[in-house]
C-alpha cells in the first residue's frame, strides 16, 4: 500500500471514531473538515519514509504514529488560524475552522485532535508497547513546552525572540517527531534521526518564508504577507529571494549528509532531494531546469 493511502486510511479511521455517536454533530463535522482536504501530508510521509528505510518491521504501528502525527499537525493548523494568534481567514483554500464553524468549535476541534493522536498511540500499542510508549513521549515532546509547537507560537509573545529555537519549535519540532518516530516505529533509535529533522524543518522554515513573500493566496491556499504582517523575523528579509533560496538548498544537502547508516539510505536521500525540488518556488525551479549542466 503506497504511503498516501496508509496515511489516509489510518487518519480516517481515527476521524470515524471520534464522530461516533452520540456526539455533537457539528463538532463531528468539523473534525472531518480539518483534516480533508489533507494537503501534501509532508511529516507523515517523511516518518513512514524512515520506517520504511528502517525496515518496516510493525506497519501498523508505523500507521498509527503518521496518523497520529499529521492530527497534530491539522490541530496546530485550526489553532494558529484563530483571531488571537493569525487570524486567517482561509486554510488549505477553504474557509479557516473558526469561520466555518465558530470559535468556540475551532478550540475544541483543535483540543479534539490532539487528544485523538495519543488516543491513536495506545490503540495501536498492543503492536509493541515499548515502542508505542517512545513513540507517545516523542510526540509530547515535540508538541508542548519547550520543545514543541506550543513553545514555537509561545515566542511570539515574547519581547525578544531568540530565533533558532523559535524556528526550531515552530516549525522544526514536528520534523525532528517524524524521523525520530519513523525510526522507533522500525525499532530504531530515535535520537540519531534528531538531526536529519531538524534540518528538513530548517529548510522547510525557510521555503515557508519563501512562499509567503512571493506566493498570492489563491496559490497558497491561505493568507500571504504574515510575516511582514505580525512583524516576523524571516529568511527573505535577512537573506534576499535569491539567497534564501540557496539557503534552503545549501540545508537539505546537509540534511542528505546527516541520514544514518540504514538500509534505505540511498531512498531517503531521494525523498530529501525530491523535497529540495517541491519546496523551491515555481518560478525559481523553471529557471534551475533551463541552466545548462543543472
Amino acid at each position: 500500500m503506497a504511503f498516501a493511502e496508509r496515511i489516509d486510511t489510518a487518519i480516517s479511521s481515527a476521524v470515524r471514531s471520534g464522530q461516533a455517536s452520540p456526539s455533537p454533530a457539528k463538532l463531528a463535522s468539523a473534525l472531518h473538515y480539518t483534516v480533508t482536504p489533507g494537503g501534501a501530508r509532508i511529516r507523515p510521509t517523511i516518518l513512514l519514509s524512515v520506517a520504511a528505510a528502517c525496515g518496516d518491521d510493525k506497519p501498523e504501528l508505523a500507521d498509527a504514529a503518521a496518523a497520529a502525527l499529521e492530527l497534530i499537525h491539522c490541530a496546530s493548523l485550526v489553532h494558529d488560524d484563530l483571531p488571537c494568534f493569525d487570524d486567517a481567514d482561509t486554510r488549505r483554500g477553504k474557509p479557516a475552522v473558526h469561520r466555518a464553524f465558530g470559535e468556540p468549535l475551532a478550540v475544541l476541534t483543535g483540543d479534539s485532535l490532539i487528544i485523538m493522536a495519543f488516543e491513536v498511540l495506545a490503540n495501536a500499542a498492543h503492536s509493541d508497547p515499548m515502542r508505542a510508549v517512545q513513540l507517545m513521549k516523542v510526540l509530547a515532546n515535540r508538541t508542548g513546552m519547550p520543545n514543541g509547537i506550543c513553545a514555537g507560537q509561545g515566542w511570539e509573545s515574547e519581547d525578544q525572540i531568540d530565533l533558532s529555537a523559535y524556528h526550531r519549535a515552530k516549525t522544526g519540532a514536528l520534523f525532528i517527531a517524524a524521523t525520530q518516530m519513523g525510526a522507533i516505529a522500525a525499532g530504531q533509535d530515535g535520537e540519531l534521526w534528531e538531526e536529519l529533522g531538524a534540518r528538513i524543518g530548517e529548510a522547510f522554515q525557510v521555503a515557508d518564508d519563501l512562499r509567503d513573500a512571493l506566493y498570492d493566496e489563491e496559490t497558497l491556499g491561505k493568507p500571504v504577507g504574515q510575516d511582514d504582517l505580525h512583524g516576523r523575523p524571516n529568511a527573505v528579509s535577512e537573506f534576499g529571494i535569491e539567497g534564501a533560496i540557496q539557503r534552503m538548498r545549501d540545508i537539505l544537502s546537509g540534511a542528505i549528509s546527516s541520514i544514518p547508516k540504514c538500509p534505505g539510505e540511498a531512498m531517503l536521500a531521494k525523498m530529501v532531494t525530491a523535497q529540495a525540488e517541491a519546496l523551491t518556488p515555481i518560478k525559481w525551479r523553471a529557471d534551475r531546469a533551463a541552466v545548462p549542466g543543472e
